[in-house]
């Protein structure tokens, strides 16, 4: 009796489910019965606009959310906002008075002579007094801010702009007033005005106008003189050695040298050796420019000679010297080394680069062994590097052709010239005109077509780096040894020991590091 009952009652389940599921779907066959009937704004809220790109690659739908998504990226490129950079109005010079109050509102650091802050005209509140007393004199420090002007300075402080003028004329005659440093320091002391309308004289000014001169101007008699007050410095470099260890630049530091040198110490003597290479017992070798005065500032230069010694020996000696009119470094031989990349032959955009292309005359495709420069007829071209010109003349389809020979198996090509303005044999600059841009040969247009060559083999020439050798002789390499030997004469320390009128001996640092926490950099001063 049990079991048909349970099977009736899953028949009766089964049927409820179909039932249920007729149901469900008889709304969608009404839907699709009646697709006809629909809208375009029906059909247009049923389209998936927005699809996964990921499925159905190909597909009708697929190329549908495609589409949006190529239109949200071109709507947001569109919308993307201009960085353009903001400019003023061009060719308008201030007057005096609206820069002094233009800088009024400007912010500054107060060591480079900042006076930010606009001034205020009294309001009706205040009363001004019948009469005050005047101090008989003022004392006051004026400092020489960044484009700022002498005379300028001066007038800030309450000086007269006639005396000021005149001031100004005089210290320009001792010093050059544009080499005075921003932010130097200038003692001002102005005296007693005739009247409450007219400016306070200048007594007193005094200032540091090189770091081995003080100037002085007083007034004697009535008069303005001016005193020069000049300071003993002492130009030894400074040289400092010690042993690598487990880090040259731990040992460098330790030993006092300056971070700078350190790191162009590294940069040179890398290109000679391999610094992995470097055992803990040599001894690394630091000469820079160094400059003290006695009143105890130190200007700390460049780096002038590294040099890395082993067992004894002298394993690396690098001297900087100029030579040509250029500052390079120069083995103890006389051997430099010069590396960098090729100069630009024209000034032109460049059109074509270097590989496969289709020739515009010949019409298939050939090696472009070159790199084409779209420049105007006439225009100049110019030698990417010192050399030799080995050809100058007519050949083939590169018409008027310049070919350059240089060092280390490097030449370089110059075709379609209207005029050439080199001959074979002659030794040509970096930089130097050797012809003009023209259209001959198989050219449609002017251009430049610029080819470079290794060993007789057509190489890209943007992507070289040239390496060039020079060897000092005569005259240059006696000097140059000259300077060499000077400056190995030179005793580690030498330079830290007292000037006369120097501080005492017991207030001097122990060590360079401490006391370079009180220097400055070349071409500034404290």
């Amino acid at each position: 009796m049990l079991q048909p009952q349970k099977a009736g009652l899953a028949a009766i389940a089964g049927n409820g489910e179909m039932i249920i599921a007729d149901a469900m779907r008889a709304p969608l066959r009404a839907v699709a019965a009646n697709d006809s009937e629909l809208t375009w704004r029906d059909k247009l809220s049923d389209m998936d606009l927005a699809p996964d790109l990921g499925e159905d690659i190909g597909s009708l739908r697929w190329f549908r959310g495609l589409g949006t998504f190529a239109a949200l990226v071109a709507l947001a490129l569109a919308l993307l906002p201009d960085f353009a950079p903001l400019y003023g109005m061009a060719g308008a010079v201030p007057t005096e008075a609206e820069f002094e109050e233009s800088r009024a509102q400007m912010i500054m650091p107060l060591a480079l002579g900042s006076d930010s802050g606009k001034k205020m005209a009294a309001t009706d509140a205040v009363i001004a007094l019948a009469a005050s007393p005047e101090r008989p004199s003022i004392t006051l420090m004026a400092t020489l801010g960044r484009g700022d002007s002498f005379a300028r300075v001066l007038q800030r402080a309450g000086v007269g702009r006639d005396e000021a003028a005149r001031v100004t004329s005089m210290v320009s005659g001792a010093a050059d007033l544009g080499a005075i440093a921003p932010g130097t320091q200038m003692q001002v002391v102005l005296g007693k005005r005739s009247s409450r309308n007219a400016a306070r004289p200048l007594d007193a000014l005094s200032f540091r106008a090189r770091f081995d001169l003080n100037l002085a101007v007083n007034r004697v008699g009535g008069a303005l003189q001016l005193k020069r007050l000049p300071i003993m410095t002492d130009d030894t470099p400074l040289r400092i050695r010690g042993q690598v260890g487990s880090s040259l630049y731990k040992s460098a530091r330790a030993a006092g040298a300056p971070a700078d040198a350190i790191q162009n110490f590294l940069k040179v003597i890398s290109g000679q050796i391999n610094l992995s290479n470097l055992q803990s017992s040599d001894e690394f070798d630091i000469i820079v420019d160094y400059r003290r005065a006695e009143t105890g500032e130190v200007e700390v230069g460049d780096l002038l000679y590294a040099g890395i010694d082993s067992g004894g020996k002298s394993k690396v000696q690098m001297l900087k010297w100029t030579s040509g009119g250029s500052a390079q470094w120069f083995e103890a031989s006389g051997v430099g080394k010069t590396r960098g990349e090729l100069g630009r032959p024209v000034n032109g955009r460049m059109t074509s680069g270097y590989g496969m292309r289709r020739h515009p005359i010949l019409g298939y495709r050939r090696m472009h062994a070159g790199v084409d420069f779209g420049a105007p007829h006439g225009a100049p071209i110019y030698a990417v590097t010192d050399g030799v010109i080995s050809y100058a003349g007519r050949k083939g389809g590169n018409g008027n052709y310049v070919q350059i020979r240089h060092s280390g198996g490097l030449a370089s090509g110059y075709s379609h010239l209207s005029r050439i303005a080199a001959r074979n044999g002659q030794r040509v600059r970096r930089g130097q005109v050797i012809g003009y841009v023209g259209s001959t040969g198989l050219s449609t247009g002017p251009h430049l077509h610029y080819s470079l060559y290794r060993n007789n083999r057509a190489i890209n020439p943007l992507s070289i780096k040239f390496t060039e050798t020079a060897q000092l002789a005569g005259a240059d390499l006696a000097n140059f040894r000259a300077k060499l030997a000077r400056l190995k004469a030179v005793k580690p320390g030498a330079a830290l020991t007292s000037l006369r009128g120097s501080n005492s001996q017991a207030d001097e640092p122990k060590r360079e590091i401490d006391r370079l926490t009180m220097s400055v950099p070349r071409n500034s001063r404290i």
